[in-house]
């Protein structure tokens, strides 16, 4: 009898055990940028936390690499290949109303975008319904985009003809109003078309010329005030993989995203910081656009800017919206300060 207690008792424990083991869910996050890079270091391994935290354990992170190109990264999520990823919208023309975090002249930081990015979109650009298919758990602007060239750039009729890698999206809009021939490739591509000379300079953040290398292939930058144009990236959740939760799992995962992924946009910044004195530490010239250029650069982006602006009326007031992102965005920048 003892020993039935005994072999019981332990089916017992096994059985708890097993119960347990199944209650956990890795939650698999597909990502295309190399491990190094702050969101796959930081971003990502950040959220995971603060969802194991509020979950209790019973939700945890993995990032795996190499599932899928950086443009089919929303399939890999809404057909199950992975639970989560990030998604650059630029490189999907299905997205144009996401396309009003990425205009010129925003002038804050990648922190500042972010935020006002996410309440934005929660009252005017989800009406777009452009992530029909998965779930929407944070949006994110990299910092101000700038102009990285072999050659110095002294006017913007230099830029004219050169082959300059564009990564859609409004970027690619600036590339034509600049008369640039366009060269497009996804971001982990760059650093080989510069080096191999297929194309003459890119349009990317600053934290660039360190993530990707850029210092040692394009030794000039000319920085836009008020940023040559944002970058907007979607970070996703498969619908099923959430409805597997329990109701109180759910409302946890949620309770970390959207607003509060926001706030992981300080990483940008972190990065652009970065990026920039290891510019400066190895030699790469910095220079700010003149006064002329600033004014000639945003007279031919004003034609942009007015063509979003009747691409969304049937959304939404794209001029109102537009006031009300910056003028959210500056005021959630004075708050850092």
């Amino acid at each position: 009898m003892q020993n039935l207690k005994i072999i019981f008792g332990a089916l017992g424990v096994c059985a708890l055990s097993a119960s347990s083991v199944h209650a956990e869910t890795v939650l698999r996050i597909s990502s295309w940028a190399p491990p190094t890079h702050f969101i796959n270091s930081k971003v990502w391994p950040e959220w995971g936390a603060m969802v194991e935290k509020v979950t209790e354990g019973r939700v945890k992170t993995k990032i795996e690499y190499k599932l899928a190109s950086p443009p089919k990264q929303f399939g890999v999520v809404r057909d199950g290949i992975a639970d989560a990823a990030w998604i650059f919208h630029g490189y999907n023309t299905r997205y144009v109303a996401t396309q009003a975090v990425e205009m010129p002249g925003l002038g804050t930081s990648g922190e500042a975008a972010a935020v006002a990015y996410w309440q934005v979109h929660q009252k005017h650009l989800k009406k777009a319904n452009e992530h029909r298919g998965v779930v929407l758990i944070g949006l994110h602007s990299h910092g101000p985009a700038v102009i990285h060239t072999k050659k110095p750039i002294r006017s913007l009729d230099d830029l004219k003809g050169l082959k300059i890698r564009v990564p859609g999206g409004v970027g690619s809009l600036v590339g034509r109003a600049l008369g640039v021939t366009a060269v497009k490739l996804p971001a982990p591509k760059v650093y080989e078309s510069l080096s191999s000379g297929v194309a003459d300079g890119v349009f990317m953040p600053m934290e660039t010329q360190k993530s990707f290398r850029l210092k040692e292939v394009v030794p000039n930058v000319t920085i836009m005030p008020g940023g040559l144009y944002y970058g907007s990236f979607g970070f996703i959740l498969n619908p099923r993989l959430l409805a597997k939760l329990s109701k109180k799992d759910q409302a946890a995962v949620m309770s970390v995203s959207g607003a509060e992924f926001a706030k992981l946009g300080r990483h940008w910044d972190e990065a652009d910081t970065v990026g920039r004195a290891d510019a400066l530490k190895s030699g790469t010239k910095i220079a700010v656009a003149t006064d002329a250029m600033k004014a000639d650069y945003y007279a031919r982006m004003k034609p942009v800017e007015d063509a979003w602006v009747k691409k969304v009326s049937k959304w939404f007031d794209g001029k109102a919206v537009l006031a009300e992102l910056r003028a959210t965005a500056r005021a959630y920048e004075k708050t850092k300060k």
